[in-house]
Formats: structure tokens, C-alpha cells, sequence
């Protein structure tokens, strides 16, 4: 009988799978959750944020110290720790904004052209890239 009255269930309503249509909250990204746990400061818990922030303010630092080239390439390689601490760990705080495809993506993408740009930085760039020099030549002169 009992059993009987708890499959039943009349007393639940049932809930629906489809989204409402007044949101109240956001959802948080995929890996969104707290880098460590909540009884560690503040700091503690978002630190691959942190880490790929104080890269990126160190590089600042460098180009603000007239040293542009090291600096953007200390920027550029935070980018791309960024991504790697967002592809290898499964909560990053912060650091995690949207889905871990469209962040990884972002902080690869603007990490690797900041790097190739700090590269190829006149004058007496580190690397050489031949078509661009043909792009440049069809475009400007």
C-alpha cells in the first residue's frame, strides 16, 4: 500500500525540460566552480585567474619599462598558460567564462597571435615570415 501511494506521485508536479521564459540567474561556465575549496582566502581559490593576470601585468610592466618585445611575449605566453590550466583542470574560477572550448579557443588564439606579433616586431625581428612580406607589397604599395 505504501508503495503503492509513493508511486503515484500525484502530489509532485511535474517539472519541464524546456527553458523558462523569464530567466532569474545565469548558469555557471562549464569548470566554473572554485579552484580550491571554500575554506581557503579568496586569493587561494581563484588562483589560475591570478596566475594568468600577474603574467599578464608582469608583461605590462616589462613594456612600460621600455623592453615591448619581452613584454608582449610574457603577455602572449600567459594567454596561453590560460589555456592550458582551462583545458587541464577541471575548476578554474574565474578564469572560466564561457564553455571551456570557446575559452580555450579565445585565450589560444589572442595568446598565439600576440606571441607571432612580439616576434616579428621591428626592428630586427626574431622570425621572418615570407608571405607576409608579399601581403604587405600587394596592399600597400
Amino acid at each position: 500500500m505504501a508503495a503503492e501511494a509513493h508511486s503515484e506521485g500525484a502530489s509532485e508536479p511535474q517539472r519541464s525540460r524546456r527553458f523558462p521564459t523569464l530567466t532569474r540567474d545565469t548558469a555557471r561556465p562549464e569548470g566554473g566552480g572554485r579552484a580550491a575549496s571554500g575554506g581557503y582566502p579568496a586569493p587561494a581559490r581563484q588562483w589560475p585567474l591570478l596566475s594568468v593576470m600577474g603574467g599578464v601585468a608582469a608583461g605590462l610592466l616589462l613594456v612600460a619599462l621600455d623592453a615591448f618585445r619581452i613584454g608582449s611575449l610574457v603577455i602572449g605566453l600567459s594567454l596561453l598558460a590560460g589555456a592550458v590550466l582551462r583545458w587541464a583542470l577541471p575548476s578554474v574560477g574565474m578564469l572560466a567564462v564561457r564553455s571551456r572550448f570557446t575559452d580555450m579557443l579565445t585565450y589560444g588564439v589572442l595568446g598565439f597571435v600576440i606571441v607571432m606579433l612580439s616576434l616579428m616586431v621591428q626592428p630586427k625581428p626574431w622570425i621572418h615570415v615570407p608571405f607576409l612580406d608579399d601581403i604587405v607589397h600587394f596592399t600597400v604599395r
